[in-house]
């Protein structure tokens, strides 16, 4: 049913840039928010951002506000994420997922590796 592919990790140094996407097909995918995830090593998985049907509103960790941009083209059925300013603390593996009234869907993606180092 519901599938999801991230796509964008890579290395990059402290102060750089990256742009996650996030391709969803088995849901119709307008109807619900999204959200970015992410699990570094030896840690629990965490919410990283979420973005409302629409885009009407977006919600982001205190520890990535002001730094990281999420976005939706529905057209296109694809989530992003924009991250600026890139802190070795941002090293994990991102996640996408859709958002029921429950949680997060039971279907996760293989997510992007995002390593930030010197």
């Amino acid at each position: 049913q519901v599938q999801l592919v991230e796509s964008g990790g890579g290395l990059v140094q402290p102060g750089g840039s990256l742009r996650l996407s996030c391709a969803a097909s088995g849901f119709t995918f307008s109807r619900y928010s999204m959200t970015w995830y992410r699990q570094a090593p030896g840690k629990e998985r965490e919410l990283v951002a979420t973005i409302t049907s629409a885009g009407v509103s977006t919600n982001y960790a205190d520890s990535v506000k002001g730094r990281f941009s999420i976005s939706r083209d529905d057209a296109k059925n694809t989530v992003y994420l924009q991250m600026n300013s890139l802190k070795p603390e941002d090293t994990a593996v991102y996640y996408c997922n859709r958002l029921g009234i429950t949680g997060p869907s039971n279907y996760w993606g293989q997510g992007t590796q995002v390593t930030v180092s010197s």
